[in-house]
């Protein structure tokens, strides 16, 4: 593994923020790294992730008798 240049340091900066919510940009594809950092001996790659969706999980104040809405029990993600 190689240390970081003098760029990527002076480009880093570290925060520590409490979050009650947040977001992410998302990228698809392979690595961009420097020309240079591709023959290093070092592994970097792509790790898909999936979200699934699971079974729905009432609010346990729902009144008596509501029913889970058919949109919701049959939603699939649009491909």
């Amino acid at each position: 593994m190689r240390a970081p240049n003098e760029k990527e340091i002076r480009s880093t900066l570290v925060l520590v923020l409490a979050l009650a919510e947040a977001s992410a940009k998302v990228r698809t594809g392979p690595p961009l790294d420097h020309e240079a950092d591709y023959a290093l001996p070092v592994w970097a790659a792509e790790l898909p992730l999936r979200t699934v969706p699971g079974a729905p999980v009432d609010d346990p104040r729902l009144a008596p008798g509501a029913v889970v809405p058919d949109h919701v029990t049959g939603w699939r993600r649009s491909r």
